[in-house]
Order: structure tokens, then C-alpha cells, then sequence
């Protein structure tokens, strides 16, 4: 048989073939809708493959992005890849010391930028590269003034042609780079290929083919800078399914407002957006016309959400990933000899977080690295393998030699369940990370700056149940004899090294934390001791 290699522009330039009326429809950050089909999308990545060839980028070179979803975004996702250099989504959402980490880290030779993020790259700059070049995402009519000698986007595309032909790359050529801060320390970065991302949006199509189909629009509210926008980019134009882009508008009633304008019939987001628009679908009295199924992930969908939409006539797909998969891993739709089980019985099964992708591996093993049965019962450290899984961290090996088993297995972090039928049930994480509206947060870190304040003898931060953003953080502190910590202090400590949603929404002052048998904090005791907590928003 032939070997041709996999390679993600190939994606786009089928989709312009063969479904040339699918489009990408876009909220623009200038305030009004755009829309463009799949025939014109690849005609302009094509144009600015050219003008980032022009700009001196070269094979291997990482360009960044800070940008909303929206067309322009799409089109830097293929024309990037497509030539052979890397495209490396940057999170806005993380703190002002831990962008500039990762653009330094990754060495980014341009950075794309909306125009929502002007103000916070200027103030950035004098941390960032030297050399950095900077592009931003807009028409010359639009066009800012700004500090950063920036070039506007539709000008770079209006001096070159759309002829353009895509190179022949080996398949595990470097495609793209996500940076995930969901352990402690620095971000470390997942980097993406050609093969792999192309076998993620095959297998993120076949799973959840009911949504994805010709002619099918589908919402993205998960960010293209949060994991790719879990495939969506590439198993949209794959399968003939229409983008719908919400940029930065991501209430309850904007959301509602696009989805009935464009007739949009699967949302996919993490479950803080899901409980802005079932605000404003109870509001309104009514779903968004069209609207029949949505994809929850980034954190465990409580039931009551999952009711609230089937209750209505909306399917629920719980599915679960990381950014080291691509990031896809799991996804909960029905199979068909459990479509006749009773209403209850598919509510607790919606609630998991579903059965893998087709290429990936699962396995729960105990304390001994000892593989633990699949019976649903027996709970295991979550392992996983497979082609859209990673191999090790972008120029990080130290991270590296704590993730992975002797067999090349990667290491989740989850203790989990998994039950004769597939369902993967995450039961509790190993490490104390804290998810919050579906971004981590690491205790620890947030530990190692509230000891270095004033009066603070000792300290833990746990998460305690959130009903909006699942999970926030709580300061736990032993002060200093004879002393009382400032609670207002130690934040604006932490605001120099956090961002403001990272920071814990409240503090309890106790005499002891209490350890475990090896002299550790024993967070599990904690949580149980404050499992019914009200933080002050919620009281």
C-alpha cells in the first residue's frame, strides 16, 4: 500500500472540495457577524501561508496566537501548521507572569493577537522577546494605535496571492503547541502533530458523528486557545459541518441570541457556560430554535445540568480529555443496546464521563502500578496511551520522568473507575489541583506565596464546591503565634504572581493542619472537615 502522510492542510483543502457550502461564522470583536465558506477560508490560509513566509517564518518556527474564536484564528490554525512551523495558542486567562513564561519558553518568533488583548501585550512587551513581531487581527479601519509596532492582519493578506502550494511534510512534523498549567509550577508544553492531530479529528468525528455531519452548525464556546477547541477546528471541515464562532461573547444571552440566529444544533463548552444560557433559556422560556445537543467537558457536568438539558429535548455528551490527548479522550453518548434502558439509569450513565475514542488506550492501576480490574468497582491512578496521546513534554524532561510508566504509559493525575461497558468514572484527582469554570488552578503554588507572607505560620489551599464555577480555592492558614494573618494582604501577595480568578475566595484561620502518617498535610481530611463550606459568594 502507499504511504502518504497525514497533514493537516490536506483537512481544509477537502472541506473546500467537498463541502464547499460549509462555512465559518463568526462574532467579530469589531461588533459585527462574519461569515465565509470553506472555499474562501482555504483561499485566504493559502494567502497567509505566503505572508508568513514573507514575514521569514521557517520550518519548525513557533508562532503564537491570542485570539477569540473567529475566522482569522481558523485560518492562522491551518496556514501555520500547513507550512511546517508550529502554532502555539496562548490561554489569555493565565496571569502576566505565566504568559510571558510561555512565550519565552516556546520562543515565538510572531504573536497573532485580537484586539481585546492590545492593551495587556503592551504592558507585557518589556517581558517578551526582543525580536517578538506582532500582528494584529483586524482590518486597517480597525486598526489601533499601539506601542508594539504592530503589522494588521487583512494588510499582510491583501500584498500576496492565494496560490500557494502546501509542502509535502513528514507526518510527525510539529504541528501545534498547547501549554497546560494543571500541575504545579511552570506551564509545560504538549506538542502536537501533523499524524496526531489528524487521527484526533478523525476519531473526534467517527465518536460523535450525530453532531458533526454535512450541513450541521456547530458552536465552539470552548476557547481555540483552551486544547484546540477540543478538535473542533479540524473535525468540523472534516466532516462538512458549519463553525459557528461566538468570540468573546460568551453570556447566557448572546450565546442564546447566535445560536437561534445561525440555527445552531450542537454547543460544545465547559459546564459555567451551560449554566448561562440554561439561565437564559428558562428566562426566555424556551430553547434556541434548532438546538438539540450539547458536548460538556473541562470538568464533571453535575446531573442536575444534564437533566435540565434532556428534560428539554437537548442530548448530553459528557466527555472527558486532557491537554496531553489532543485533547479528547472519552465521550458519553449512549451506545445503542443501552438506548432502551430506564430514564434513571441513563442519567447515572450520562453523569460518567463516558467510553474512549477509537486509539485510545485506558488502564487503572493501584499503588503498585499493579493493573486493577475494569468491573466499575475497583478504583485506580488513570493511565492512558495512544496515537493523539503525548510522548513527553515540550523541552521539559524532568516533568517528563514523573508521568510516564515503564511501558510508556502516561499518568492522568485522576483516580478513576471503569466499568465492564467502558464508562470511565473519575472518582477523585492525586493531585491537589483545583478546576475552576473548567481552567486549573495549583494549590501549591498558591501555597508557596501565602507562606512567604506576613504572620503565616503555615497553610494549605483545597477546593470547596462552587455551584457556578464547580470548584474554588480556599486558604487554610496556621498563623504565627501571637500573630493574625491578613487575608487582603496575602491576595494582593498573590496577585503579583496570579491571575485574579486563581486567587482563593476566602480564608479560615485554624491552629493545626492535620498530617498524615508520613508527616504530610493531609488535604483529604481537610476537604472532608470543610466539605459544606459557604464561601462568602454563596453563603
Amino acid at each position: 500500500m502507499m504511504n502518504r502522510p497525514l497533514m493537516i492542510a490536506d483537512i481544509l483543502e477537502y472541506a473546500a472540495l467537498i463541502h464547499p457550502k460549509g462555512e465559518i461564522v463568526s462574532a467579530r470583536v469589531e461588533g459585527d457577524l462574519h461569515r465565509q465558506s470553506y472555499v474562501e477560508t482555504a483561499a485566504r490560509t493559502r494567502r497567509l501561508a505566503n505572508a508568513l513566509t514573507a514575514l521569514g517564518v521557517r520550518d519548525g518556527d513557533r508562532v503564537g496566537t491570542l485570539a477569540w474564536n473567529g475566522y482569522r484564528h481558523v485560518e492562522l490554525y491551518y496556514a501555520v501548521s500547513g507550512m511546517g512551523a508550529v502554532c502555539h495558542t496562548i490561554n489569555p486567562r493565565l496571569s502576566a507572569e505565566q504568559l510571558a513564561y510561555i512565550v519565552n519558553h516556546a520562543e515565538d518568533r510572531l504573536l497573532f493577537l485580537d484586539l481585546t488583548f492590545v492593551p495587556m501585550v503592551e504592558a507585557l512587551r518589556g517581558q517578551l522577546p526582543a525580536d517578538l513581531r506582532y500582528v494584529i487581527m483586524t482590518d486597517r479601519a480597525h486598526m489601533p494605535e499601539n506601542t508594539l509596532d504592530a503589522l494588521c492582519y487583512e494588510e499582510i493578506l491583501d500584498q500576496r496571492t492565494d496560490s500557494y502550494s502546501w509542502p509535502e511534510l513528514e507526518e510527525d512534523t510539529a504541528s501545534g503547541l498547547c501549554y497546560t498549567s494543571g500541575t504545579t509550577g511552570n506551564p509545560k508544553g504538549t506538542l502536537y502533530t501533523h499524524r496526531s492531530t489528524v487521527l484526533h479529528a478523525m476519531a473526534v468525528a467517527l465518536s460523535l458523528a450525530a453532531a458533526l455531519k454535512p450541513g450541521s452548525k456547530i458552536l465552539p464556546v470552548v476557547p481555540l486557545f483552551h486544547v484546540n477547541a477540543w478538535g473542533l477546528p479540524y473535525a468540523a471541515p472534516l466532516s462538512g459541518a458549519t463553525l459557528v464562532m461566538p468570540g468573546p461573547h460568551l453570556d447566557g444571552a448572546s450565546l442564546f441570541d447566535l445560536m437561534e440566529g445561525e440555527r445552531v444544533f450542537s454547543a460544545w463548552g465547559v459546564p459555567t457556560v451551560w449554566m448561562g444560557l440554561l439561565a437564559e433559556v428558562k428566562a426566555r422560556g424556551r430553547l434556541p430554535e434548532g438546538f438539540g445537543d450539547v458536548v460538556i467537558g473541562g470538568s464533571a457536568a453535575p446531573r442536575a445540568m444534564i437533566e435540565a438539558f434532556e428534560e428539554r429535548g437537548v442530548n448530553v455528551c459528557h466527555a472527558w480529555g486532557m491537554t496531553e490527548m489532543s485533547p479528547v479522550g472519552t465521550q458519553g453518548n449512549l451506545p445503542a443496546h443501552l438506548a432502551a434502558a430506564p430514564p434513571d439509569e441513563k442519567m447515572r450513565l450520562k453523569a460518567k464521563q463516558g467510553r474512549k475514542l477509537f486509539g485510545v488506550d485506558l488502564k487503572i492501576v493501584d499503588d503498585a502500578g499493579e493493573e486493577l480490574p475494569q468491573d466499575g468497582k475497583h478504583a485506580g491512578i488513570l493511565y492512558v496511551r495512544g496515537n493523539t496521546v503525548t510522548s513527553g513534554y515540550f523541552r521539559n524532561p524532568e516533568a517528563d520522568r514523573a508521568v510516564f510508566d515503564e511501558k510508556g504509559w502516561f499518568a492522568t493525575g485522576d483516580i478513576a473507575t471503569i466499568d465492564p461497558d467502558g464508562f470511565l468514572t473519575l472518582t477523585d484527582r492525586s493531585k491537589d489541583l483545583i478546576k475552576s469554570g473548567g481552567e486549573w488552578i495549583s494549590s501549591i503554588d498558591l501555597e508557596n506565596v501565602a507562606m512567604a507572607c506576613p504572620n503565616v505560620a503555615n497553610c494549605a489551599v483545597i477546593a470547596v464546591p462552587h455551584p457556578k464555577w464547580d470548584e474554588r480555592p480556599l486558604l487554610i492558614v496556621v498563623p504565627e503565634t501571637g500573630k493574625t494573618p491578613d487575608f487582603d494582604v496575602i491576595k494582593d501577595r498573590m496577585g503579583a504572581h496570579f491571575a485574579k480568578w486563581q486567587l482563593p475566595d476566602a480564608m479560615e484561620v485554624v491552629e493545626a493542619l492535620p498530617l498524615t502518617a508520613t508527616g504530610k498535610v493531609s488535604k483529604l481530611t481537610l476537604r472532608q472537615r470543610f466539605a459544606d463550606y459557604k464561601l462568602p459568594d454563596t453563603a
